[in-house]
């Protein structure tokens, strides 16, 4: 996803200016050490439900002051760097958004996305 170009079609909408105050970002890349113990990784498989992703995506939009969530999950196999897991969350004020995104990525990261390290 490329975020500048997805956050200036969401803004040419007419209705953007009268229902967004904000948009939060989250950016997931793959790190190069393992969160379970910290050993160095090589690499990342990771594998997508994306049905379930929509879901989640569709019960978050009914939230409070949300105006738009846009989700793009990567399946495959990474390397240190490179970006899995993009949310942009939008809407009117930061005490609607700030929770949704972050509700919403444990979701999606618990509920939609199975992964196994490469270790070195």
């Amino acid at each position: 996803m490329d975020i500048s170009k997805a956050i200036a079609e969401m803004k040419k909408r007419p209705d953007f200016t009268e229902n967004v105050g904000m948009i939060l970002i989250h950016n997931g890349t793959v790190r190069g050490w393992s969160r379970s113990d910290h050993a160095n990784i090589t690499g990342l498989e990771t594998i997508v439900d994306t049905q379930k992703i929509e879901q989640l995506r569709r019960e978050y939009l009914e939230r409070p002051g949300i105006y738009d969530i846009m989700i793009e999950a990567r399946s495959g196999q990474f390397l240190p760097g490179d970006d899995l897991l993009f949310i942009l969350v939008a809407g009117d004020i930061r005490e609607n958004i700030k929770p949704v995104l972050a509700d919403l990525l444990d979701r999606i990261k618990a509920e939609a996305i199975t992964k196994k390290e490469i270790k070195a």
